[in-house]
Parts: C-alpha cells; structure tokens; sequence
C-alpha cells in the first residue's frame, strides 16, 4: 500500500471515529440518566463504560488526526505511534472500568437492590440501536487505534443487552440478583478485550517484531531471490502500528554485485513477500563493520 492509500485510509478511519464520538456522546448522558432513576448497576455500568467510550473515541479520533502530521527533526517517524499509544491508553480505561463492575457488582450479590425495570428496558433498548450503529461504524478494520474504539463500543452493546435481559428478568420474575450477575458477565466480556488491545499495543510500543514476522524466513527469501546476495544479518524488524512495519538489515554480497541494485532487488522481495514498504538496507562487500555482527 502506497503513501497515498495510507492517507485516504487514515483519513477514513478518522471519519469513522469522529461519526461514532457524536453518537456515543450524545446518548451518555441519557443512559446516566436512566440508570439514576431505575438504579440499575448494569444499566450504571453501561452508562459509565459508554461515557468511557466518549473519552477513549475522543482520544482514538485525536491521535488519528495527529498522526497525519509530518515528521520533525525530533519524531522523525512521524505522529503515527499516537495511535498506538491510544489504543493502550484505552484497554488500561477499560480494564479500570471493568474492576469498578466488579466491585459494585460484589455489594449487591450481597445485598440485592431493587431497580425500576421499565425505565431500564426502554434505555437499554435505545443504547442497544445506538451502540449497534456505532459499532457497525467502527468493526472490521486492522487499525489497532480503531479497534480499541470499536472494542469500547462492542462493550457497551453488551452492556445495552444485558441491561435489557435483568430489565426483563426482574419484571418477569422479580429476579434482582440478575442485575449484578449480568452486570459481572459484561465486565468479563471487556476484560478479556481489554487485554488483547493491551498486550497487542503493548507489543508495538516495546518495538517487538510485527506478529508473524520470522527473521530466518527473511533470510532464506533474500539470499534465494537476490543473485550476488551470500548472507543476511543485524535484521531488526519493529513497527510504527500494526499497519505499518520498519525494517533495517546488512546484506553481504559478493564482490561484483552491484550496490543500487541489490539494494532494489531486496527491496522488492520485502514489499512483494512481507509487506514491509520501509525498509533500510546496508549492502557490505566484506566483514561487518558493527562489532555484533549476529544481532
């Protein structure tokens, strides 16, 4: 993928995000609202992780739009790990929210309060539809930014549809402890969410190598592909996001190889085989000049 489509790409994402803040902001509020007055804690819950959503689609768009600046002589790389930054920024809110469930969750196992179910189910069931646009938005993209929204979102789906079940659970049967139960259920389904967007952000942001990459199989494609190429070395493979993957290796060649293209012809077998448009190549005639010649 060409700069130009990774521009019209982000700037997609960024439409996406920023239609999914209004509709999420919009209806917060109203669910407070709604939970106050029915005193449902899954329907609390629900408010508060879409309020979260507010902020975290708020800082998902944000860091979107900043990473389309141009790089400067002190983040030469360009805006583009904000993105990645949000995204764990995000799962650590999740996860804190997901503790507070929990945490109220355990009170009213305890001591089950009552809740007004219709004024739940009629909320529950307008966050349902909003959560659902909102969600149908934001699914289906490998943008780590934007999967942590939509992962957000998806939480508050549920929340949406296991405040409707206790709505009906109660009004059918004046079952109070499926409030908390369910209330329980959600925070689990966002937990384990949580920590996938987490350990994924996580793994970019210590600059391990993309998921997949296998540096023995770089070598072997290199030195298979590339005439005059005798060994690959010091491959270091890391990414800006987990669209975007950097590369640096040294390329021993032999003695009448030509410098400009081999270095083309690597080039090529790293776009055409791995998907990597960055990379740096340092082509040697001779021994390494880097004093770990096998790192």
């Amino acid at each position: 993928m060409d700069a130009r489509q990774n521009r019209d790409r982000d700037r997609r994402y960024e439409r996406m995000l920023g239609r999914a803040f209004w509709l999420i902001a919009g209806f917060a509020g109203v669910e407070i609202v709604g939970a106050v007055v029915g005193n449902s804690l899954t329907l609390a819950a629900d408010a508060g992780h879409m309020f979260l959503d507010a902020s975290a689609l708020a800082l998902s768009w944000f860091a979107m739009r900043l990473s389309r600046r141009a790089a400067t002589n002190t983040l030469t790389y360009g805006y583009h790990r904000f993105q990645v930054l949000a995204a764990f920024v995000n799962g650590l809110a999740l996860i804190a929210l997901c503790a507070w469930i929990v945490y109220e969750a355990a009170g009213r196992l305890r001591a089950p309060e009552a809740i007004l179910p219709l004024p739940v189910l009629g909320v529950a069931l307008v966050g349902l539809v909003v959560n659902v646009v909102a969600y149908r938005m934001l699914h289906g993209t490998d943008n780590l930014n934007v999967r942590s929204a939509a992962l957000h979102v998806l939480g508050d789906l549920l929340g949406s549809v296991a405040a409707i079940t206790s709505a009906l659970a109660v009004l059918a049967f004046g079952w109070r402890w499926a409030d908390p139960v369910l209330a329980l259920a959600v925070a689990a389904i966002i937990g384990r969410s949580a920590w996938r967007v987490l350990r994924d952000a996580g793994h970019i942001l210590l600059e391990a190598s993309p998921r997949g990459f296998d540096i023995a199989e770089v070598q072997t494609a290199l030195t298979a592909e590339v005439p005059g190429v005798v060994a690959v070395h010091q491959v270091h493979a890391w990414a800006l996001t987990n669209e975007r993957p950097v590369l640096t290796l040294h390329a021993t060649v032999e003695a009448n190889a030509d410098t400009q293209s081999t270095i083309e012809r690597i080039k090529a077998v790293l776009k055409a085989a791995f998907d990597i448009h960055h990379s740096t190549v340092q082509v040697e005639h001779g021994d390494c000049p880097d004093e770990d010649q096998h790192a």
